[in-house]
């Protein structure tokens, strides 16, 4: 019955995800088209988009994991596509949809212009922008719940997740450099040492929620511990 309902549940995300970045991808908002008129990536300007892309692809790795790979706690040999979707989901899928959802109503909640200004409320639906920003976190912590995984080891899971944040963080810098317009309007609010500080914040967080993801996977499945070659899992007490 579990791994029904883990199926089911993949391929639901799966299709939620597809669907939530084929209706993402149709939105023109046209005062964001005016502000980029120089240099315009569309909705790649997004990190919340670019986690939508991780979730559904991870998803879809899941779905694969399912009928051709194997759901059990601890395998002995894990085939390619299992040590996938536990890499993806430790460096990518969680930490990244928590940091998405966390900052975006954070910022929401102190003052949604620096984020989400009302005037894109005529432009952007409610439950599209629930699915980008709440719905993500609901899916990684049923992931969480419903599936087991093994972390990789601790240096290599930060040290992906932190090259992909950086990634982007230098990406929105290209895009202000060719357009003169910051991605986010919080940006164009912060002098430059706050946006520093403000960069290294944001980064701390990210990392900080990386061991949330393994803390959580820990109490919830037990301890993972690698060493080697061997894998072996115990139960935290």
């Amino acid at each position: 019955m579990a791994y029904t309902i883990s199926q089911l549940f993949h391929t639901a995300m799966f299709l939620t995800y597809a669907f939530t970045l084929y209706r993402s991808f149709a939105l023109r908002i046209p005062i964001i088209v005016n502000m980029f008129k120089e240099f315009d990536p569309g909705q790649f300007k997004y990190l919340t988009i670019w986690d939508v892309i991780i979730q559904a692809v991870f998803f879809f790795i899941c779905m694969l994991n399912d009928v051709f790979g194997t759901n059990a706690v601890s395998p002995k040999k894990p085939p390619f596509i299992r040590k996938l979707k536990d890499y993806v989901h430790a460096v990518l899928s969680f930490p990244v949809a928590m940091f998405v959802g966390i900052t975006f109503w954070s910022l929401m909640f102190v003052d949604r212009e620096l984020v989400f200004p009302k005037v894109l409320d005529a432009y952007f639906p409610w439950w599209l922008n629930h699915l980008m920003h709440t719905m993500i976190m609901v899916s990684t912590l049923m992931e969480t719940i419903l599936v087991p995984r093994t972390y990789p080891k601790r240096s290599k899971g930060l040290f992906g997740h932190f090259m992909f944040m950086f990634m982007y963080l230098v990406w929105i810098h290209i895009i202000y450099l060719k357009s003169g317009a910051w991605v986010y309007p919080v940006m164009e609010v912060l002098t430059l040492p706050l946006r520093l500080l403000f960069f290294l914040t944001l980064l701390s967080i990210s990392v900080i929620l990386y061991y949330v993801g393994e803390t959580l996977d820990n109490l919830v499945w037990g301890n993972t511990v690698i060493s080697g070659k061997n894998t072996r899992r115990k139960k935290l007490q």
